[in-house]
């Protein structure tokens, strides 16, 4: 219908020189040749503008409720990472982990309740779960991105918070191309750590061809980079209650006032390395039958070296203090002594792999009817080596060693150390001083029968070596055609079938140097890493996973003694049946034009978990017995979309649907394990939050999280890339998931001569908190999203050139807390969310700032054995800007091709900081990374 302006948005999807399109859409509508030319211009121009109009035109002829984006030309989105681009979207909120934007949240749910596609197929992701990190796959082989707010019966990775499909280019409906982008990086901060660089480089080739007279495509793109980030961190443990007779004179100190707990500081410098390849390959040898291969591997490495200290504070340290300040219940300064320091040389590599192939093939029967079939597979790989190295002035136990005197302050982004008032300092930095040894016994007795197999001043480090394998295999058969029924203009239905498998092998060691009872000097020093945005002058700086891989240490395995070793290594099998169908409408009522579709969902699931349960014997050694667990059920989801064109070109769409997400995969584990924290500090602790005894376990028979949900939008598109926009959503969840803790007594776990302190104390508590996951908790998000996109030449015809795209979104939601918890947070929930983009294009010249805010939101960290625990991160406002010129408008024949640009992001170098949700001044978390700049060509031929 003309009301919808087809032309224009065929146009976009067919005559752009990269854009995803169907092939059966191409031999049911008028050829592009048909199109009107002006109008073919229009939509084919590049850059900025180019982008802005197809993504529209994209928005404008959708069924769903979406966000688009689109490559400003091959093998170059908007932004250096699709994490970067997609957190500018309206309703989606980026988060920071180690200084690269890699999370999305969707309307304040985070990735692990996304649903993810590469061309309409499930992809999987390389973290510990089911969410994709975004910024591990490359812009290079990025056509379109369109988020899906609201599904449609089709689309089998509908998610709570929504689906995001990454699209590729086709390469019989692109232009032919040879195209090469290079980039070079530096981070504004030069590298602590003496053995890790700070420049990094981006090189990628893209090639598009077509052969046999059109009737085959060919799309080539290999991608290679390595991206430097450098950071200060302080994780500062908690804020246990303060001791009253600790105050100095004059000070007084009120009930409940806290205190800091302790800290682990660290200057860290990483390099991510990733190589990509990925293959299109299209057949159409016949107006019926076209013929798709999809193919992607991704071979990812990040290394990175950690180096600093870790300091028991005052309350946890088991040392003498003194309280000077305190303010509103917080204690904001003082002084401590009695400390032994561990320096900490900690590096980590992980290595992962991706690999993932898919064929389609579509026939079309008649003038009304196509059939199609998918068939696809994935497979991820990932290995983590995380070695944390101790060293300080001598072993533990050993008498005549300096200790740590210190004062300290709290400030906005955390604690700074200076000297104590009376005692010197001790120095870190000395090479005579400094030996490769634990200075505290944080290891325990180890006993096999009578033979004594470690002791408690022997743990010189630790080694984690998780193991994760992914793979699934997904078949696909559908039709889809033309009906009459009434209102009712098309008719699609299927069948999917999906086997997916996870598991995870959660190796560690204790770590013990070959001097052992005594201790070495450090091998080889390769200098001082300061640490000066705590106040404190530096440590010393020494390769610990070179010493680890050349075998210095002496290893125990970590899963003779700690239960949680076995009791996180599992396998989820989960095998989904999916039957859907679909129906389009296309008519007028009253003169209105309405469209839309009203489809059904039936998922079959069958999922099962393998696993062990584990405690400890009187020997301490863990005894593991194998479990297993699983469940079945069936969802049917509803879905409703209808767009109507109230007026030229303006839109009031309207969405009802019931969608799901499956649970986590971690979560659906069946283990369970007691855990006992070998801690002096947790042993004689009355404070249940610190005591030493634990225990987890899975939940194997968990469903997935449920919502109804209701979309409400209009949209005025009054300009080829002007619109403005407004939504408002509501989610009702109906099955949330809650981890629950519960204190139980661990009495019946107690062996005296293995669960006491160093001291022979034993537990001052016998009892500790049993976590689970639970379902059936209800909820709910609602929220407003604003959004417009103004072309500067609407205002004044000087402003030809100028543009502005900006969005805000305003969310507020919760779910039922847990009984005896007070957490009742969304994770990725931020109430507000701000986006803004100003650019110039004109005459090759490009130049563009962008700037994302949101508030503070629920997020993980990883925590003890690298699991991931809650976290709130106070959120923040990120700035980036970029300007390049096209040498293809200069006139210089021999540059046509050529476009250059400079990028800086977070150019105003803004801190992540993590606080107690209760109170902002209590940090639990600070990083600040500095601002990172990439200089870039992109040639094509």
């Amino acid at each position: 219908m003309t009301q919808f302006k087809p032309s224009l948005i065929k146009v976009a999807m067919i005559t752009s020189g990269f854009a995803f399109c169907a092939v059966p859409v191409i031999a049911q509508e008028n050829s592009a040749d048909q199109v009107d030319e002006n109008m073919v211009e229009v939509i084919q121009v590049s850059g900025i503008r180019g982008s802005l109009q197809r993504a529209q035109a994209i928005k404008m002829d959708n069924s769903s409720i979406v966000e688009a984006i689109s490559a400003e030309d091959i093998g170059k989105l908007p932004d250096t990472s699709i994490a970067e681009s997609l957190s500018r979207l309206p309703g989606l909120a980026g988060e920071r982990r180690n200084g690269r934007t890699s999370g999305i949240s969707v309307r304040g749910f985070n990735e692990n309740y996304v649903g993810t596609t590469l061309n309409g197929r499930e992809l999987l992701g390389m973290g510990d779960n089911r969410g994709v990190e975004f910024d591990l796959y490359p812009t290079e082989i990025i056509s379109n991105i369109l988020v899906y707010k609201t599904p449609e019966a089709g689309m089998t990775t509908q998610n709570i918070g929504g689906s995001i499909d990454l699209q590729t280019v086709r390469p019989l409906s692109a232009k032919q191309n040879f195209t090469v982008n290079g980039t070079f990086e530096k981070n504004s901060e030069d590298s602590a750590n003496p053995d890790m660089d700070n420049d990094g480089h981006r090189l990628s080739f893209n090639y598009v061809d077509q052969f046999a007279d059109d009737t085959l495509g060919l799309a080539l793109t290999f991608a290679s980079m390595e991206s430097p980030r450098q950071e200060q961190q302080s994780r500062l443990w908690g804020y246990p209650t303060a001791n009253p007779a600790n105050a100095a004179e004059g000070v007084t100190v009120p009930e409940d006032t806290v205190i800091l707990g302790g800290h682990d500081s660290f200057a860290r410098s990483a390099m991510l390395e990733r190589d990509s390849l990925a293959a299109v390959v299209q057949w159409a040898p016949n107006d019926k039958l076209n013929v798709q291969v999809d193919a992607l591997y991704i071979d990812f490495e990040e290394s990175d070296v950690r180096r600093g200290l870790e300091e028991g504070g005052p309350e946890w340290g088991g040392v003498a203090y003194t309280i000077t300040e305190v303010e509103d219940g917080l204690v904001t300064a003082g002084y401590f002594d009695d400390y032994y320091s561990v320096i900490r040389n900690d590096a980590r590599r992980q290595d992962s792999d991706l690999t993932t192939v898919g064929m389609n093939v579509e026939y079309i029967l008649n003038d009304s009817w196509t059939l199609a079939g998918d068939i696809s597979s994935g497979k991820v790989d990932k290995s983590i080596v995380d070695v944390e190295s101790y060293s300080g002035v001598g072993r533990a136990g050993v008498e005549g060693r300096p200790y740590t005197a210190r004062s300290w302050e709290m400030t906005s982004t955390g604690v700074m150390y200076s000297d104590h008032p009376t005692i010197a300092p001790v120095d870190l930095t000395n090479p005579d001083l400094i030996r490769v040894a634990g200075p505290q016994a944080w290891g325990a007795p180890i006993y096999e029968g009578d033979e004594q197999l470690y002791f408690a001043d022997q743990q010189d480090g630790f080694v984690n070596r998780p193991r994760f394998e992914e793979e699934l295999t997904t078949y696909r058969l559908s039709v889809d055609g033309f009906v009459e029924w009434g209102i009712f203009t098309g008719l699609e239905a299927g069948v999917v079938y999906s086997d997916r498998s996870k598991s995870k092998v959660n190796n560690g060691a204790y770590l013990t140097s070959p001097s052992y009872p005594d201790a070495d000097a450090i091998p080889d020093v390769l200098g001082v890493v300061p640490l000066d945005f705590i106040g404190i002058e530096g440590v010393l700086a020494y390769d610990s996973l070179g010493l680890y891989n050349s075998g210095y240490y002496s290893e125990l395995d970590a899963k003779l003694v700690q239960n949680d070793r076995l009791g996180d290594t599992y396998t989820v099998d989960e095998k989904l049946t999916t039957l859907y169908t679909k129906l389009d409408l296309d008519t007028e009522f009253s003169g209105i034009y309405l469209r839309g579709n009203f489809g059904l969902q039936v998922v079959r699931a069958d999922q099962e978990s393998f696993g062990y349960s584990t405690y400890s014997n009187a020997d301490g050694m863990t005894v593991a017995t194998p479990v297993s667990g699983g469940t079945d059920y069936t969802d049917v989801l509803p879905t409703m979309n209808l767009n109507a064109e109230v007026a030229e070109n303006q839109f009031v769409r309207l969405a009802m649907s019931k969608v799901i997400s499956r649970p986590r995969m971690d979560d659906m584990r069946p283990n369970a394990q007691v855990t006992f924290a070998f801690n002096d500090n947790q042993i004689t602790s009355g404070d249940i939050e610190n005591s030493p005894w634990g225990g987890s376990s899975g939940n194997a028979e968990l469903k997935p999280l449920e919502a109804n949900q209701f979309d409400l939008a209009y949209e005025n598109y009054f300009a080829d890339t002007g619109y403005v926009s407004v939504a408002f959503f509501y989610k009702d969840i109906k099955n949330w998931h809650r981890s629950n803790a519960v204190v139980e007594d661990f009495s019946e776990f107690y062996i005296p001569e293995l669960h006491q302190s160093s001291t022979g104390q034993a537990p001052i508590l016998m009892q500790g908190s049993v976590t689970t996951t639970m379902d059936g908790f209800e909820g709910f998000v609602r929220g407003w999203e604003l959004q417009g996109s103004l072309p500067g030449e609407l205002i004044h015809e000087s402003l030809e050139g100028f543009g502005v795209f900006a969005s805000a979104t305003f969310m507020d939601g919760e779910a039922d807390a847990a009984p005896g918890t007070e957490e009742n947070r969304i994770p990725g929930l931020s109430e507000e969310n701000y986006s803004l983009t100003f650019f110039y294009e004109s005459n090759g010249f490009e130049i563009r700032l962008a700037g994302t805010k949101r508030s503070e939101y629920l997020t993980e960290e990883r925590g003890v054995s690298l699991a991931l625990t809650d976290a709130t991160k106070q959120g923040g406002t990120l700035w980036d800007a970029q300007i390049g010129y096209d040498f293809s408008e200069s006139g210089i024949e021999s540059l046509d091709g050529l476009r250059v640009t400079l990028q800086a992001q977070n150019i105003t170098d803004e801190d992540d900081i993590q606080a107690s949700e209760a109170d902002g001044r209590q940090v639990t978390m600070y990083q600040s990374y500095g601002a990172n700049y990439l200089l870039g060509f992109n040639y094509s031929f």
